[in-house]
């Protein structure tokens, strides 16, 4: 199984984003997240460290500027998503990712606490 560690840069990210009200409460995961085109067509028009600043998590072992590098989705390439937050929660918890389950855990809380959800 792989192991990541958590993508400082990405939190960072994230949280400007959340301060900034760039995100979506309330979408199907499933049908927004990114798929290999939309990923491949913003890296035509981005560099691998903006792809990278969507990934919570980097790949240990896995060469930068590749794909492998990079997991734990949590927006549209455009704007954090709530359901891709804790998508993230999710996933990273079931696989005992405990470093980047506590990351999209806090990012979470913060995005929450800036829409008032109680």
């Amino acid at each position: 199984m792989a192991t990541y560690t958590v993508n400082p840069a990405a939190v960072a990210h994230a949280r400007k984003l959340i301060d900034a009200r760039q995100y979506v409460l309330d979408s199907d995961w499933g049908e927004v997240q990114p798929r290999a085109e939309a990923e491949n067509a913003y890296l035509e028009r981005h560099s691998w460290d903006d792809y990278a600043a969507w990934h919570l998590g980097l790949t240990e072992g896995a060469n930068d500027a590749t794909k492998a590098r990079y997991a734990f989705v949590y927006g549209d390439l455009r704007r954090v998503h709530r359901s891709g937050l804790i998508a993230c929660v999710y996933r990273a918890s079931e696989w005992r990712h405990k470093a980047v389950e506590l990351a999209a855990h806090d990012l979470l809380q913060r995005l929450d606490q800036m829409a008032g959800i109680d």
